[in-house]
């Protein structure tokens, strides 16, 4: 179940709980309206809230398992619902379900992703990650919250600015609302790590993936791209996501 309520009234919400649970506080910067979205990998039961609204300037929280394994989060824009149908569509992340909630589907790339592995309250490492392996939408941060040894990550910079015409998902303003992976847009082994290319010295950094890694230093720019995308923080925190940080 999602909360709406005010930051500072969910960030000591937050600490209050983080002993019995993992707490991720969402808050939305952007100009516009957010839909985060969420989605749990390896079979596991997906989250009670897979959707739903954050409009600009707008916090929530949301609960999830302390040992939530190959999650997912991302931010859908430009959504809307159909007035006759009652469908619900968005321009960018949409997971294809028609509703709000995406009720264990996947968001359609390009989206900017943020992974979470957490290990429970076993003393374990929890993992977490921005993504721009299929693509970018929108600018996302991930902080944790309470360990201050724990390093944020994000992807703060503008791809869309910047993404060249083979890679640009237009609006129906002609704007550019998303980028593709050169993977995603092109198809080829070696943009992909595949094939022939599925090895890390097989596959290097491209002149795609440069121009990602140059907007969002930190986030993973293509499928190799581990030492300097990979987060780690000890198991037990909990979590601030920020669209447009």
């Amino acid at each position: 179940m999602v909360f709406r309520t005010s930051l500072f009234l969910s960030l000591a919400a937050l600490f209050i709980a983080g002993a019995q649970s993992t707490t991720v506080f969402f808050t939305n910067k952007c100009s516009y309206t957010v839909w985060p979205a969420t989605l749990t990998g390896g079979g596991a039961p997906q989250l009670p809230t897979t959707g739903f609204e954050l409009p600009s300037g707008e916090s929530s929280t949301l609960e999830v398992p302390p040992n939530w394994t190959s999650g997912r989060i991302w931010g859908r824009t430009g959504c809307t619902t159909d007035s006759t149908t009652g469908k619900f569509s968005c321009l960018t992340g949409d997971c294809a379900s028609g509703q709000i909630e995406c009720n264990g589907a996947g968001g359609i790339p390009p989206a900017t992703l943020l992974e979470f592995t957490l290990n429970g309250n076993s003393n374990g490492i929890d993992f977490y990650d921005v993504s721009l392996v299929d693509g970018f939408n929108l600018p996302v941060s991930v902080q944790p919250l309470g360990n201050y040894s724990c390093n944020a990550t994000s992807c703060a910079g503008d791809v869309n600015g910047v993404c060249l015409p083979e890679l640009s998902v237009t609006g129906p303003d002609g704007s550019v609302v998303a980028c593709k992976s050169a993977c995603l847009a092109l198809n080829q082994p070696q943009y992909c790590c595949s094939g022939e290319y599925n090895a890390p010295e097989k596959c290097p950094p491209t002149g795609y993936s440069k121009l990602f890694k140059a907007q969002c230093p930190q986030a993973y720019s293509y499928a190799y791209d581990d030492g300097s995308s990979t987060f780690t923080c000890p198991t037990g925190d909990n979590y601030l996501v920020m669209f447009c940080p």
